[in-house]
C-alpha cells in the first residue's frame, strides 16, 4: 500500500525506512530538504511541498505524521485539512496529549489514529510498540503499516476509541520514569555500598536470568560499559517530564494513588538543584533508548 509521512526526524526516517522495507510505497516530506532527500536515498518518493505532497497520494489518503506535538501538529492538519476526506486515515505518531487527540479526530474530516510509539531511535532494527486509538475500520486499513513499523502483529494493537492510543503511552511513560528511579536507586546503594563492585557485570549478571532483567537493564549495563563504573561526567540533570506530569495529573483526577511514578517525576525535577548517581544513570539511560542528548559535567 502507500503511505505519505511528514515529518522526517529520526522517528520519522525510522518509520520510512521500516513501511519501505516491508515493500510498501511512501510519499516523503519535511521543511528539511536534507531530511527529504534521505528519505529519496531510502527510495521514497520526495515531496517537495505540502501541497505536492497531497497530489502525489492516492485517492484515499493514507497519511503518518511524526512531527513535534503540540502547535506543529495543529499547524500540519489545518494545511492538510481542505484535502482530507472521511475515506482517508491521518495517524499521529508523536507524543501527543490524549486529549488533545481527542480534540483532534473530532475535528479532522479524516479517520484520526493516536498511535503512541515506544521503542525509541535505539529500537530501530527490532520495531516499535504502537498503541493506537481511533475507528476500528481505519486501524484494520492500516495494519499492513502498522505490522511493518512495530515488531509485527504482536507489537501493535488498538486501545479504544480516539485519544486512548496516547493515553496508554501517557501511562507508558510514568512506569518508564518509576521503572529509571528503582534502577538508580538500586545501582546508587551499590555505588555507595560496602564493597567495591563491578556495576557493568552487576547489569550483565542481572540480565541473564534474573527477575528484573530487562531492555532499561541492559541499557544500564551498557551505561556502564561506556561510561565507566562512576559513569564519568554524565551530569545530574534529567531533561523532558511532560508526560510524566501528565499522568500525575490523571492520576489526580481519578483518584488513583501512584506513588512511584509521582517520586520518579519530583526526581526528575530535583535533578536541577543537587547530584544523585541515581538520576546520573538516569540521564544515561535516555540517551540508550530515545538518543536523547546526554547532559555532561562541564
Amino acid at each position: 500500500m502507500q503511505l505519505g509521512v511528514i515529518g522526517l526526524g529520526r522517528m520519522g526516517q525510522i518509520v520510512v525506512n521500516r513501511v519501505l522495507d516491508a515493500g510498501h510505497d511512501v510519499v516523503a516530506f519535511d521543511l528539511s530538504e536534507e531530511a527529504v532527500a534521505a528519505a529519496a536515498d531510502a527510495g521514497a518518493e520526495a515531496a517537495s511541498s505540502l501541497d505536492d505532497f497531497v497530489d502525489r497520494l492516492d485517492e484515499e489518503k493514507r497519511i503518518w505524521l511524526m512531527v513535534p506535538a503540540g502547535d506543529a501538529v495543529d499547524a500540519t492538519l489545518d494545511e492538510l485539512d481542505p484535502h482530507l476526506t472521511d475515506r482517508d486515515v491521518v495517524v499521529d505518531g508523536g507524543n501527543s496529549h490524549f486529549e488533545q487527540s481527542v480534540r483532534r479526530a473530532e475535528a479532522t474530516k479524516a479517520a484520526y489514529l493516536d498511535c503512541g510509539t515506544s521503542g525509541g531511535p535505539a529500537g530501530a532494527e527490532l520495531g516499535f510498540s504502537l498503541m493506537v486509538g481511533g475507528p476500528e475500520w481505519a486501524y484494520e486499513e492500516l495494519t499492513p503499516v502498522f505490522d511493518a513499523v512495530a515488531t509485527g502483529p504482536a507489537g501493535h494493537d488498538r486501545m479504544g476509541p480516539a485519544g486512548s492510543g496516547h493515553y496508554v503511552k501517557m501511562v507508558h511513560n510514568g512506569v518508564e520514569y518509576a521503572l529509571m528511579q528503582a534502577y538508580g536507586e538500586g545501582f546508587e546503594l551499590l555505588a555507595n555500598g560496602r564493597y567495591d563492585l563491578d556495576l557493568e557485570a552487576v547489569s550483565r549478571t542481572w540480565n541473564n536470568g534474573a527477575v528484573i532483567r530487562s531492555w532499561l537493564l541492559e541499557l544500564c549495563e551498557e551505561a556502564f560499559r561506556e561510561e565507566g563504573n562512576d559513569l564519568g561526567d554524565v551530569a545530574d540533570h534529567i531533561s523532558g517530564g511532560s508526560t510524566g506530569t501528565w499522568t500525575v495529573q490523571e492520576a489526580l483526577e481519578q483518584e488513583v494513588p501512584v506513588p512511584l511514578i509521582y517520586q520518579a517525576l519530583s526526581e526528575r525535577f530535583g535533578s536541577r538543584d543537587e547530584a544523585r548517581f541515581s538520576r546520573r544513570l538516569a540521564n544515561r539511560l535516555r540517551y540508550g533508548f530515545g538518543r536523547h542528548e546526554i547532559v555532561r559535567e562541564e
